[in-house]
C-alpha cells in the first residue's frame, strides 16, 4: 500500500446493488475482489472472465453495472474489449484495473475510471461507488494527455503520440498499423523516434515515461 491509497472508508447507505463483473488473466484477482465484496452490502460480482472475448459474451448475459478490467488480456487490447463491450450495454461504467508496471495502460479515453492494483480496498471502493453514481474518475495523467506544451517540449509529434497510447493499452505494431492504416516498418519508425526522444530504453521505459509527463 502507498501512502497516496491510504483512505477512511465508510460504507454508504444501501440503495441497491452495484453488479461487477470482474476481468483479469489472473484468477487471483478475481478471488480477491469477490472476497472484498462480500463484505459490502452494495457491491456484488457477478462474474469473472480470464479474456477479453470471454468478457464481452459473458457481459451479455450478466448486464453488470460497472466492469473492473486488466489491461493486459491474452486475446484483446483494452480498446477493444471496451468497444465490444459498450456494443452490448452502452451504458456500462469501464474501470481500468491496472499494475504500476503499466502505467500508461489506462489512458484509453473510453475507459470511466482508472485504479492500480496495489491501491487500498477502500481506494477500489470509493472508485466504484463514484463511478457508480456517473462520476469520471480518470486521474492527472489523462487530463494532461492533451497538453500541447509537454509534446513540444519533448519533440513529441501528434502522429507519434498517438502510436505511444495504443501501445501502452495492449496493442502489437501489427494492430497500431492495421488501426492507422500505416505500414509495420512506419510504426515501427515512429515508436522508435519517440522512444529517442523520452530517453527510454525499451517500450516499457518509454510507457511509463511517457505516463509520467501526461502524454498518455
Amino acid at each position: 500500500m502507498t501512502s497516496h491509497d491510504a483512505l477512511v472508508w465508510t460504507e454508504p447507505a444501501v440503495t441497491r446493488i452495484v453488479s461487477l463483473l470482474v476481468v483479469d488473466r489472473h484468477p487471483v484477482v478475481y478471488a480477491g475482489i469477490s472476497h472484498m465484496s462480500a463484505s459490502s452490502a452494495w457491491l456484488g460480482v457477478v462474474g469473472y472472465a480470464r479474456t477479453g472475448q470471454d468478457a464481452i459474451a459473458l457481459a451479455k448475459v450478466t448486464q453488470p453495472r460497472i466492469v473492473l478490467l486488466g489491461s493486459r488480456l491474452p486475446d484483446l487490447p483494452a480498446g477493444d474489449v471496451i468497444d465490444g463491450l459498450r456494443r452490448g450495454i452502452p451504458d456500462v461504467k469501464i474501470v481500468m484495473f491496472v499494475a504500476s508496471a503499466d502505467l500508461g495502460a489506462a489512458a484509453t479515453p473510453r475507459a470511466d475510471a482508472m485504479i492500480y492494483k496495489d491501491a487500498d480496498p477502500a481506494r477500489l471502493l470509493e472508485t466504484l461507488l463514484r463511478v457508480d453514481r456517473g462520476e469520471q474518475v480518470p486521474g492527472q495523467l489523462r487530463r494532461a494527455a492533451r497538453s500541447p506544451r509537454i509534446q513540444n517540449e519533448y519533440g513529441i509529434t501528434r502522429r507519434e503520440q498517438e502510436i505511444l497510447r495504443r501501445v501502452a493499452i495492449g496493442e502489437t505494431n501489427a494492430e497500431v498499423a492495421r488501426a492507422l492504416g500505416l505500414a509495420n516498418s512506419t510504426v515501427k519508425t515512429y515508436f522508435q523516434r519517440a522512444l529517442e526522444k523520452l530517453g527510454a530504453r525499451n517500450r516499457v521505459e518509454a510507457i511509463v515515461r511517457a505516463g509520467e509527463i501526461g502524454l498518455l
